[in-house]
């Protein structure tokens, strides 16, 4: 399949945690398909219109177009090599958390190791990624931006990595009472999510000409 952009994820493995997020999305990143929203809240299709595309994930380099000369074999086969060189992150536990307007999984408690993970995604591959268009640019400075997120904008190619990233995985769009929603998805996480939570893989995924996005392969760090 071709792919129009790329993107580093950590994808769950498959399982009972997986399955939650995908069916509370609607849309399963490792197969590529649709599945049942869970039948409580019935407004879950309306609730995660926005980051259903996205699939169940949290993101390490955010989604970029191949520079001039790579190839996703080429990305592919950095990846492996660099997951070979990286060593599992070990967090207390996820937690369900309201973020602004949004909810999302967060770690229990910050980690330095997830924090170096995922600054390390984003610098390895920085030849990998093609230059922002102006139009990529503007459409990024259209919300508030700090002097450092627009310093990482213009250098990364986004504004919310390196010390400005905060690991979660995306339930909703924005929400304009998000305090029930999170009560409801704490109900429908909290018999699925492991104690430890164990980031063991980055997973290498594309976006389809639909828009969704697909996990091409989950490659375990094994550093």
């Amino acid at each position: 399949m071709r792919y129009s952009r790329f993107a580093l994820y950590f994808t769950c493995p498959p399982g009972a945690l997986a399955d939650a997020g995908s069916a509370w999305l609607g849309w399963d990143i490792a197969q590529g398909q649709s599945v049942p929203h869970p039948a409580t809240p019935k407004e879950a299709a309306r609730l995660t219109e926005r980051p259903r595309k996205y699939g169940f994930h949290a993101t390490l380099k955010p989604p970029f177009r191949l520079a001039p000369g790579a190839s996703k074999e080429g990305l592919h086969d950095m990846l492996r090599s660099f997951a070979a060189q990286q060593a599992s992150v070990t967090l207390p536990a996820l937690t369900v958390r309201q973020i602004g307007r949004f909810v999302a999984l967060v770690p229990a408690a910050p980690s330095p190791a997830l924090q170096d993970l995922a600054a390390a995604c984003v610098t390895h591959f920085e030849s990998c990624r093609a230059p922002l268009t102006e139009n990529d640019l503007a459409r990024r400075r259209a919300g508030t931006l700090s002097a450092r997120q627009e310093e990482l904008l213009v250098t990364y190619g986004y504004p919310y990595v390196l010390d400005e990233f905060k690991f979660h995985m995306t339930l909703t769009g924005p929400l304009d009472e998000p305090k029930p929603v999170a009560a409801a998805l704490q109900t429908h996480f909290a018999p699925v999510l492991p104690e430890p939570f164990v980031i063991d893989a980055v997973s290498l995924c594309g976006e389809r000409d639909d828009g969704r996005f697909d996990a091409i392969d989950r490659v375990p760090l094994t550093g």
